[in-house]
């Protein structure tokens, strides 16, 4: 019935709106996440008006399109999102988008399959939380901004302008991240969070990633993945256990409170953002001032 009424609204939405196509001469793009939008904001500067579907605190794993979703979806010039199935729910959106002849694009497009973590858990085959390695966000830069070139190639040089700038920026970001994970000793790179988003980051920075839940938040854990996951702390002597921002606290509070009652204590070391960017207007509401706020939050806690 769900699937039904999907169907519908998209059907009601395309046929209802295509008089509604922006007249202000500039180019639309919409995007899922937070951490898309920031991108795009940063490589198509002024030549293009960009519109998130997801703020702070959202989580893509469940987030589902409202009738306003698709209304802004059918009316794009461009459509990007994550891939991989991390917007599970919006798969047959994307479809009915491109069938409709809208330029629809998954940023992890950009990375070449071997350089993914690969998952049998999940709908993809592969981990869809690519964001957590620099190195992979450097080539979606680039990608972003020759999908913005080929569709606007009177702006090429521009967007390449501003993401070389932006290249930089990351390039900084890499070396700042680099040297204060590396005041934390190795044996003390134990991560544990809500959900297994980390992954890309532990292979990146050598740290050992444990997710409460799997990669996906729609499956919430159990009582088993609780007992299996505090036996890892008490075994590894875990000084600090994270919550997520898109991700309720309660999982990671039983957790904590099953470490305790086996006599050894583990605190809750501070909120991550790992599914989207913190508020707009604050240094974690952009992609480089979350991953310096996460480092410093995990590297401090662990010490």
């Amino acid at each position: 019935m769900k699937q039904l009424i999907l169907i519908a609204l998209i059907s009601a939405s395309l046929f209802g709106c295509k008089d509604n196509k922006p007249t202000d001469g500039k180019f639309h793009i919409v995007t899922t996440t937070s951490m898309i939008t920031d991108l795009v904001e940063n490589i198509g500067g002024d030549k293009v008006v960009v519109q998130g579907l997801m703020g702070a605190g959202v989580d893509p794993h469940l987030y589902k399109a409202s009738e306003g979703d698709v209304s802004k979806l059918s009316n794009a010039n461009m459509i990007l999102y994550s891939g991989l199935h991390l917007e599970g729910k919006l798969v047959e959106v994307f479809e009915k988008m491109k069938k409709q002849n809208i330029n629809t694009v998954a940023i992890s497009d950009a990375l070449d399959k071997k350089d993914l973590i690969g998952s049998t858990l999940f709908a993809s085959n592969y981990d869809p939380h690519i964001w957590f390695d620099v190195k992979n966000w450097e080539q979606i830069t680039v990608f972003v901004a020759q999908q913005l070139a080929t569709a606007m190639p009177e702006n090429k040089e521009y967007f390449k302008a501003n993401a070389d700038t932006y290249l930089n920026k990351l390039k900084a970001l890499k070396e700042e991240i680099e040297a204060e994970i590396a005041t934390l000793p190795e044996d003390k790179r134990r991560l544990v969070t809500a959900h297994d988003a980390f992954s890309y980051f532990g292979k990146a920075y050598n740290f050992d990633v444990v997710g409460l839940q799997g990669l996906s938040t729609a499956t919430e854990a159990g009582v088993q993945d609780v007992q299996k996951t505090a036996s890892y702390i008490i075994e590894h002597k875990v000084k600090a256990v994270f919550i997520e921002s898109s991700v309720p606290r309660r999982t990671v509070e039983a957790l904590q409170a099953a470490v305790n009652s086996k006599k050894q204590e583990v605190v809750i070391g501070g909120t991550l953002f790992s599914d989207a960017l913190g508020n707009p207007g604050t240094p974690e509401g952009t992609y480089i001032g979350m991953f310096k706020f996460n480092v410093h939050t995990i590297v401090s806690s662990l010490k």
